[in-house]
């Protein structure tokens, strides 16, 4: 029997609230009918997915496998219907997704020069979203920084870009030609919301902030609340005065990388890849070429 996607999409929502009444409120039907969905899926798949008793609901084994499988199906199933919107209305589009601080011109144009009747989507995303944009169908392409989850990607390295760490202007270490990770031993991290992704060998003291993009990890640092790190194409596009960035070249580079949904089959998307890796390099030079400048407007 075919998996029923309504009925997948009630079971991530109980899944995500462990509450069936509240899980019922949020989607709209009375909590008997959504106990009957749940229960027809576990006849579908011959498997209980929940536990039920007096200390509330849980998870089984089963339920926790299909929970972590779930939101690449219906993700996919979510960009299916993007796409079929699209070509309903006769248009030839390729959404790109970027990170802040990688141009997407240089792979564009290669790519227009090809296939001039396509109109390219271009459109920034956050860390904490690239994989899930990709998946749903939202951007076709993107340019991402690891890490990523790649399960349901397809990730193809283009380049890699040196680290520099994030300090306010009065740090003691601010216009510093290089430091080292000892040098920033015991300063408190502005980092993601997963702070097991920060770069360095040595822990550092959690600030306890947790941040989305570039522009709220600076205001942080400028206020003094931490450093924090960024890629050095990132410093060209927000030079301000009142933080420095310093190299730390013993940091292992960021990782540069053009994925798309495994699943997903486009030759347009394949041109773009195609183009994308043939302009890595100027990609990679345009993305920092004005450093010297932006490091001066500071001075």
């Amino acid at each position: 029997m075919d998996l029923d996607l309504r009925k997948l999409r009630y079971f991530v929502t109980v899944a995500d609230r462990l509450h069936f009444g509240r899980a019922a409120d949020e989607l709209h039907i009375a909590q008997p009918a959504l106990s009957r969905q749940i229960r027809a899926l576990e006849k579908d798949l011959g498997a209980s997915l929940f536990t039920r008793d007096s200390h509330g609901v849980a998870l089984t084994d089963a339920g926790r496998q299909l929970l972590d499988d779930a939101g690449p199906l219906l993700a996919s199933a979510q960009a299916i219907r993007r796409r079929v919107s699209v070509a309903a209305r006769g248009s030839r589009r390729l959404a790109v997704g970027f990170r802040t601080g990688i141009p997407v011109i240089p792979a564009a144009r290669a790519f227009e020069a090809r296939h001039p009747d396509v109109v390219l989507d271009v459109q920034r995303i956050e860390w904490d979203d690239q994989a899930l944009m990709l998946l749903d169908g939202r951007i076709d392409v993107g340019y991402v920084r690891l890490p990523i989850d790649e399960t349901g990607l397809r990730v193809t390295p283009l380049y890699t870009e040196p680290l520099m760490v994030v300090l306010p202007a009065d740090h003691r270490l601010a216009g510093k030609e290089q430091v080292t990770e000892a040098d920033l031993a015991g300063e408190p991290l502005v980092w993601h919301a997963d702070p097991s992704t920060q770069p360095t060998r040595r822990p550092h003291p959690d600030s306890g902030l947790r941040v989305r993009g570039v522009e709220e990890k600076l205001e942080h640092v400028a206020a003094g609340r931490g450093i924090s790190f960024v890629a050095r194409s990132e410093t060209v596009f927000y030079s301000r005065p009142d933080i420095s960035y310093v190299p730390i070249p013993e940091l292992a580079p960021e990782q540069v990388c053009l994925a798309m949904a495994a699943s997903r089959t486009s030759p347009l998307a394949n041109d773009f890849f195609t183009a994308a890796q043939a302009t890595a390099e100027i990609t990679a030079e345009c993305g920092s070429y004005d450093l010297g400048a932006a490091e001066s407007s500071k001075m």
